[in-house]
């Protein structure tokens, strides 16, 4: 027992940077959040007396006014019905064409696979002016469904990085297994590869999640007509020409951070195992 205590200060001292390290940089992740959740419950002026610190009377007023103005609520089902549906397509095409890659080794697959990854380093936003003109063309313009095909495009590449090498880490043996049952490849990927992505899902879920919720890019370029705006693109009316009401402001956007949080605590789990995916063996 003694000797198993030294071992584990010994471990504690060697790491003592690290830990410091990962508090310096936890701080300085949380700090903006503070900011933003405890001057959305002070009141315009107040935050100018003490940004950094707990109100001295909490002001719940600009939650009311927000969940009592119709826009807003529009605005988030908006936002919420173009990244779900972006995160669904993502997830499925993701894994179909990953399982293809992973089952499929030849020159033209190869290069398929890395044409495709390839738009993980071109960022989408330099053909806005192409993208418009496409979105147009298929009249999608004004709606919420002109951000869907962008998404899903943002989304694919990191998904099939991700998932074509998670399934090629799954033992052959379990496939062939399959197969000698007579199972066919979509009975194959049903069964056997998709219940094992959990952790990776969880991964390319949660990497696509926070772009595509905090997009305010494509939908200033596609969406202006008012009920079709999203949660972020909404936020852009509270901000006046000579004045702003900051607290209001951060009230939308705590509101507006709360699906994301809510979604890596759920998979934070899955999302870590995910990460650390092939890091361990033996």
């Amino acid at each position: 027992m003694k000797q198993k205590r030294i071992s584990s200060l010994k471990w504690e001292q060697k790491h003592i940077g690290a830990h410091i390290i990962l508090i310096f940089w936890s701080v300085l992740v949380l700090f903006p959040l503070w900011v933003m959740i405890i001057n959305s419950f002070k009141t315009r002026l107040t935050i100018y007396a003490n940004p950094f610190w707990l109100p001295s009377k909490w002001n719940f007023a600009n939650y009311a006014l927000i969940l009592k103005d119709g826009d807003f609520l529009n605005y988030f089902k908006n936002s919420f019905i173009a990244v779900s549906i972006s995160l669904f397509l993502v997830l499925l095409l993701g894994a179909l064409a990953s399982y293809a890659f992973a089952s499929w080794n030849t020159k033209l697959s190869k290069g398929l696979f890395f044409f495709i990854i390839a738009g993980m380093m071109l960022p989408i936003k330099i053909a806005s002016i192409r993208l418009l003109e496409m979105i147009r063309n298929l009249g999608l313009l004004n709606s919420v469904a002109s951000l869907i095909p962008i998404y899903v495009a943002m989304g694919i590449p990191i998904a099939v990085f991700i998932l074509t090498e998670f399934i090629r880490e799954i033992p052959e043996e379990m496939t062939e297994a399959g197969v000698m049952d007579g199972a066919t490849r979509f009975v194959i990927f049903r069964h056997i590869i998709v219940p094992l992505l959990g952790p990776a899902l969880a991964t390319v879920g949660i990497y696509n999640l926070v772009p595509f919720w905090n997009d305010l890019w494509f939908p200033l370029l596609f969406i202006t007509n008012d009920a079709s705006k999203t949660l972020l693109l909404g936020v852009t009316r509270l901000f006046g020409q000579y004045q702003t009401d900051w607290s209001k402001v951060l009230a939308v956007l705590t509101l507006s951070a709360v699906p994301v949080i809510a979604m890596y605590l759920a998979m934070s789990r899955q999302f870590i195992e995910g990460l650390t995916a092939g890091a361990v063996k033996g």
